[in-house]
């Protein structure tokens, strides 16, 4: 299970918060942007999802530290028990998603902690446990698409049509498998960028048809240039 989720953590905005009002400061570069994952959020007194996301996220500032978990793709609505579709681009209190009395028992247990990244990732692993592992097909539907596959040649190589993996994708990861190609090859091309490979260069590693094509992805997807994107993580 240690594979299921991932612990962060941080001082500053976390992918949503309190309404106290948007830091001036936020700039593009503070964004979440899209990479195929939900999160499950802690500030205190509160637990929050965060759905899957097509477009940039500003968050709102968030008073004091925060604390998350964040499912790889595809494995958060077994957990959650609500398909991903039905959160994208949304944040919502996961009283919206569960009982408001197991939830602000959670909730105050994770207050209570020295470790609330800890006292998140155990409850985590604790209800994955329970929920059972994900679908190992959803597994496969990622790392074809993060490899560059085509959509066409996935669905035929896993034994799914179009229209069931469409299906499929939409209630395991928010979106079809279209949109969740574009913000793995995204997230290729950020990571490439941030490691120093001129723009041309990872726009052809990264599976894009040029450095043009690659501009114009990054802008809807994220919001702004790729060169005022790179530096931030």
């Amino acid at each position: 299970m240690a594979a299921f989720v991932r612990g962060i953590e941080g001082e500053g905005p976390a992918r949503d918060g309190p309404a106290a009002g948007r830091d001036a400061s936020v700039t593009a570069r503070d964004a979440v942007l899209p990479d195929g994952c939900m999160d499950l959020l802690w500030t205190r007194g509160r637990l929050l999802v965060a759905g899957p996301d097509t477009r940039p996220h500003i968050p709102d500032g968030v008073p004091g530290g925060w604390a998350g978990v964040r499912f790889y793709p595809g494995t958060a609505p077994a957990y959650l028990g609500v398909p991903a579709d039905e959160l994208r681009d949304r944040r919502v209190e996961l009283t919206e998603l569960w009982p408001a009395a197991e939830v602000r028992r959670l909730t105050a247990r994770i207050d209570a902690a020295a470790d609330p990244v800890a006292a998140l990732e155990e409850l985590a692993l604790r209800r994955a446990a329970e929920a059972g592992p994900p679908d190992p097909l959803l597994g496969e539907v990622v790392a074809a698409l993060d490899a560059g596959r085509p959509v066409a040649e996935t669905a035929d190589r896993l034994g799914l049509g179009a229209r069931r993996l469409h299906r499929r994708s939409l209630a395991a990861f928010g979106y079809g498998p279209k949109t969740l190609a574009r913000v793995l090859r995204l997230q290729r091309a950020l990571a490439l960028a941030r490691d120093g490979v001129p723009f041309a260069e990872t726009a052809l590693r990264a599976g894009f048809a040029d450095q043009a094509h690659l501009a114009r992805d990054v802008r809807e997807l994220a919001g702004a240039p790729l060169g005022e994107l790179v530096g931030h993580r």
